[in-house]
């Protein structure tokens, strides 16, 4: 509660609730975030716990991934997350081609037991052990109804050593229309922060001036492409960089 307060003195206007150990509020606390989100003018999304992963060899992991991803949104809908973040899975000794089935089988079933009034939204991941290139998460929202995606920009990044470019960004962008629709860029959720990475991809992120990844591009590129939705900033020193970029979106 006191969080929704405070972005709205800074001039911020949206805020990630990060269930990201284990979804621990609960149904009251939600109604209490929902008016208090509501009265500040804060929109608000979800960031669902790291320990899923639909691709286990584990039957019982898997259910477990499953029932993470299910409390989270069930939380999250009580205060009208504007999505449900989350990292699907790790390829492990699977192939990309059998992660997705088994990806998009988990996320369908998932999906079936909310019912409406929530949107589960895979993440590009960061490292290339993880499923969740830009293509494997375009497709399963492109195959499920009730799944968009959240771009992680700097997880881009990392993951290919490229996407820093304003020709790059843009052609995100563009594969997100071609794929997906118009809509479905003015209704984005986006993940930026600096990032620290190797030839396995992320390491860890980064505070945006202490690293090389060019946001004011990127930036450029969503006003040239009239992006709406959500930017979330993920960088160590999260207001500071929140506000670093507000104010160099006001700019370009």
């Amino acid at each position: 509660m006191e969080g929704v307060e405070r972005l709205r003195e800074l001039g911020l206007g949206a805020l990630e609730v990060e269930f990201v150990r284990g979804v621990k509020m609960g149904e009251k606390a939600a109604q209490e975030l929902d008016r208090a989100a509501k009265k500040q003018g804060i929109a608000l999304s979800v960031h669902a716990p790291y320990y899923i992963n639909l691709n286990s060899h584990d039957d019982k992991k898997i259910k477990d991934s499953k029932q993470r991803i299910f409390q989270a949104a069930f939380i999250g809908r009580m205060f009208h997350a504007h999505g449900i973040v989350f990292h699907p899975a790790f390829y492990q000794e699977s192939s990309p081609e059998e992660v997705y089935l088994r990806v998009k089988e988990g996320l369908t079933e998932t999906l079936a037991r909310l019912g409406e009034g929530v949107t589960l939204r895979p993440e590009t991941t960061g490292k290339k052990t993880q499923f969740g290139d830009l293509n494997e998460i375009l497709g399963l929202c492109r195959d499920i109804p009730g799944c968009s995606p959240c771009i992680d920009f700097a997880h881009l990044h990392a993951r290919t050593g490229k996407v820093n470019s304003y020709d790059e960004f843009l052609s995100v962008l563009e594969r997100v229309e071609e794929t997906l629709g118009r809509e479905a860029l003015q209704d984005m959720h986006i993940h930026v922060s600096g990032i620290s990475y190797g030839r396995g991809g992320e390491i860890k992120h980064l505070n945006l001036e202490e690293s090389d990844f060019c946001y004011p591009e990127l930036l450029r590129a969503l006003s040239q492409k009239k992006v709406q939705g959500m930017v979330i900033c993920e960088s160590p020193n999260l207001e500071e960089d929140a506000l670093l970029l507000k104010k160099t979106y006001s700019e370009v």
